[in-house]
């Protein structure tokens, strides 16, 4: 298992906050959008959105687009292109 793997397993696969971050990148995979368009998308307090974003900022799993208040945020080129095992994580999650 790669350090990137590893990285997903920690913040999807076995913290407590998995099922938000889950449903945070998957709503950034449809569509690009700023924090409070995600807390409305996803019916979640504008604080609990940002608190995410800040994790999956900081592990380089979102980027941004913009400053301050209007900072668009999709998924980053390197999730990207590894989501088959972000998914596999969640399917083995789901499963437990």
């Amino acid at each position: 298992m790669d350090s990137f793997t590893r990285l997903l397993w920690w913040l999807l696969g076995s913290s407590a906050g998995a099922p938000t971050r889950a449903a945070v990148l998957r709503a950034l995979r449809r569509e690009p959008r700023n924090a409070q368009q995600l807390a409305t998308t996803l019916g979640l307090d504008y604080t609990t959105v940002r608190h995410h974003l800040r994790v999956l900022l900081a592990n380089h799993l979102v980027e941004t687009t913009g400053e301050h208040y209007g900072q668009v945020y999709s998924v980053s080129a390197t999730l990207e292109a590894r989501w088959a095992d972000l998914e596999h994580i969640l399917e083995r999650k789901a499963k437990r």
